[in-house]
């Protein structure tokens, strides 16, 4: 399996690195659908797609980068102590990546630690904690959570599992290639941006197939690292203040995966609070699927994009669907 190289932080997992990520990725689950549904279509006003990756087996795509990954480590023997045994894993998250190196991590018979921020989702808790997971709270954000796994990792000999590499790009962009394969006429396709594996995954399955696809990013208005940081074309952080889109809380870009944005990324769309609300609304009531915040900021853009998209096959990426009940519920109700 792909493991990080040290290669260009603007190179992509080739069409072959894919396809063998592919492989890992069908040893645990089947392909998730891609469903053009005529209610949403109606709504947006052109032929409109949703790739739901709420349909795995952790609820989030995430997972596909996180079996990628630590298939990788352990073929590659990078966990195995000098002295015999074998390293356990530490991580970072709000949810969704510690999920899916959580579920990753029980196949291989790995222990993991993962730090999330004071306030995370409870939910979102409970289900790494059931997958077997060590959890600890620590810091106000995902920055100071991550800083405090980089510690944890140097004085307990943990392997630092990071929020961006090329063996999770490979796992992610499998999602890409089961998309674009499905439904080669597409146009354009919305996804949002957390820290930046979804997009970049995206971005590499395009580039291997040779599609002629836009790649349109979604980061919410209240964390708008990444569209600041295209805009002036160094990266910068921003202040984060989404109430509704914790999983594309970023406060500062990744290295990596902003030189891939710069170079290959045209457009960013941010969407409020509100208009991702709303999208979630219009997702349970067109297609009766639940998505939580950041899987819905793409249907969100593509709603905000209506005038632009008339006419064009578009496809937005329903990323997760782990949003706690009660929110959810506030959501529906039109309290949030």
């Amino acid at each position: 399996m792909t493991t990080s190289t040290g290669s260009t932080p603007s190179t992509l997992p080739s069409l072959s690195e894919i396809e063998e990520a592919a492989r890992e990725v069908a040893r645990a689950f089947g392909p998730t659908p891609q469903q053009e549904w005529p209610m949403l279509s109606e709504v947006v006003g052109t032929t409109s797609w949703l790739k739901h990756e709420n349909h795995t087996p952790v609820g989030a795509f995430k997972i596909r980068g996180g079996l990628a990954y630590v298939a990788g480590l352990v073929d590659s023997g990078a966990l195995e102590r000098a002295g015999g045994g074998t390293r356990g894993l530490v991580c970072a998250t709000r949810g969704n990546h510690g999920q899916s190196l959580a579920y990753a991590a029980a196949r291989h018979g790995l222990e993991l630690t993962i730090v999330v921020p004071h306030g995370n989702s409870r939910e979102k808790n409970a289900a790494m904690n059931a997958l077997g997971a060590r959890l600890i709270e620590h810091g106000d954000d995902f920055q100071a959570s991550l800083e405090h796994a980089a510690d944890l990792a140097t004085d307990r000999d943990l392997h630092l599992v990071p929020s961006y590499d090329r063996g999770l790009v490979a796992g992610v962009a499998t999602y890409g290639l089961e998309l674009m394969r499905a439904v080669p006429d597409l146009d354009a396709v919305y996804v949002p941006i957390g820290l930046g594996s979804g997009i970049c995954g995206l971005l590499a399955a395009r580039d291997a197939l040779d599609r002629d696809v836009e790649i349109v990013g979604v980061v919410s208005a209240h964390a708008p690292a990444y569209a600041e940081s295209l805009a002036s074309g160094q990266a910068v952080s921003a202040p984060v203040s989404t109430a509704l889109a914790d999983g594309m809380a970023c406060r500062t870009p990744n290295a990596q995966a902003f030189a891939v944005m710069r170079a290959k990324v045209r457009r960013i769309v941010r969407v409020t609070d509100e208009q991702v609300a709303e999208a979630m609304r219009v997702i349970f009531a067109t297609t009766h699927n639940v998505a939580e915040g950041a899987g819905a900021a793409a249907v969100a853009a593509v709603l905000a994009d209506r005038d632009r998209v008339r006419g064009r096959t578009v496809a937005a990426v329903l990323s997760g669907g782990n949003v706690d009940s009660d929110v959810f519920a506030r959501v529906l109700a039109g309290r949030e």
